[in-house]
């Protein structure tokens, strides 16, 4: 397990893996999964992260996303072009599972270009409960939360011509540097970096 910025509810995490992030493998296939801290609320970061159809708000190496099918829902088909220095030009992914309440988000990979074959992501999200804020309204205590655990985990075939540890290697980075970016985004929102936070939506304007 890699973290980024580990969290101090490591409990509250374990329960979370135990739930979505345990994969059953082939011989063929390697798995990993990273965790980043985000200094930012949770409704603010799963608005970035469920915009199937606009990853490109955070990811930094798709230069643009067209929907081929669907509206963004689950079964929703998406064309991907990447920006170059990326292993590949072209990727085709699809959204499996999108769960609201749970802050859940899992697509796989069904064509592409490059190497990652029988990709599948999975992202959860959740509140980090050590660090709530306490404040005091009118005589009435009340607890904010500031911060946001996000865990991603993949799946992947391991090429022909690479092994458990290489795949794995490239993988992790590619992913470790998408979360990072979630996490810049979504802690600079109010900067005129990135697009303006509309707080009654509680969106990105991407």
């Amino acid at each position: 397990m890699l973290y980024t910025n580990p969290p101090k509810n490591s409990k509250a995490l374990e329960e979370m893996v135990k739930l979505y992030h345990t994969h059953e493998l082939s011989p063929n296939q390697c798995s990993s999964l990273l965790v980043q801290s985000i200094d930012a609320p949770l409704p603010l970061v799963w608005s970035l992260v469920r915009k199937f159809e606009k990853p490109q708000c955070y990811k930094n190496f798709i230069g643009n996303c067209k929907l081929l099918s669907g509206e963004g829902g689950v079964g929703s088909i998406r064309e991907l072009n990447l920006v170059s220095g990326f292993p590949g030009k072209k990727s085709i992914e699809r959204l499996d599972f999108l769960d609201d309440d749970m802050h859940v988000c899992v697509f796989s990979v069904v064509d592409a270009d490059h190497s990652f074959l029988n990709f599948k992501s999975t992202t959860t999200l959740h509140e980090d409960k050590d660090q709530e804020k306490e404040k005091e309204v009118d005589g009435v205590r009340n607890y904010t939360i500031n911060k946001t655990i996000a865990i991603e985990s993949y799946v992947v075939d391991i090429p022909e011509n690479s092994c458990k540890a290489d795949t794995c290697e490239v993988t992790d980075n590619i992913l470790r540097w998408n979360l990072r970016s979630l996490a810049w985004v979504a802690e600079n929102v109010d900067t005129p970096q990135v697009s303006s936070l509309d707080l009654n939506k509680k969106e990105i304007a991407c």
